[in-house]
């Protein structure tokens, strides 16, 4: 996994170069929701680990902001934080995760996210063939369209519900935070240590 982590803090060099206002880490989690508290652990995962963004309180983050705030405390990053979740199982058309990027990008001037969103889990040799060549063609199909650079492209990803994750929902957080705009892209990280997809990503508002 240190290629993994090496791209991640690649990303966040390139978050704290782009000075936010606010940074706001989203991910999926069991509801939709602007705020989704600020401590997580680990220790569910068979890991001693805690985590706490500035101000935490008794609220308890799902695993992907844990993983997210993991990353921001690793890193030592010092601005201003929010976190937010999106259903996984958005019953409403995929709007949830549109809407509440819009929202969260009218929250400063300056908004940057950190998403947090699984590829397929079933990249694995031992996944049954035909599942796997499906997972394999989700996972690459939102990797072009992260490395596109295009909102649009991202929204028009097709859900697989049975080879893909919950983190698509979290992507069109992004891309309702992009709306229309163009960015300039680009993917540092693309295979499925574990048999799970993982991918980092960045994106930079062109001009």
């Amino acid at each position: 996994m240190d290629d993994v982590r090496a791209a991640c803090w690649s990303a966040l060099d390139d978050l704290r170069a782009a000075s936010p206002d606010l940074l706001v880490v989203v991910g999926p989690g069991e509801t939709t929701a602007d705020e989704a508290g600020r401590a997580g652990s680990l220790s569910a995962y068979g890991l001693d680990v805690t985590v706490a963004l500035p101000d935490a309180g008794d609220e308890t983050m799902p695993l992907s902001l844990s993983v997210g705030a993991w990353l921001l405390q690793r890193d030592g990053w010092e601005g201003p934080v929010a976190t937010a979740t999106v259903a996984g199982d958005a019953d409403d058309g995929d709007g949830d995760g549109v809407e509440l990027g819009r929202r969260l990008a009218g929250r400063a001037d300056r908004v940057a996210l950190l998403v947090m969103a699984d590829g397929s889990p079933l990249r694995a040799d031992t996944t049954p063939a035909d599942l796997r060549r499906r997972a394999e063609r989700y996972d690459a199909a939102v990797t072009a369209a992260l490395r596109d650079g295009d909102p649009r492209v991202l929204l028009g990803l097709d859900a697989d519900t049975e080879a893909g994750s919950p983190g698509r929902q979290a992507l069109r957080v992004l891309a309702g935070a992009a709306d229309d705009g163009l960015f300039d892209a680009r993917v540092g990280y693309d295979a499925a240590p574990y048999g799970v997809g993982y991918l980092v990503g960045v994106w930079e508002r062109h001009g």
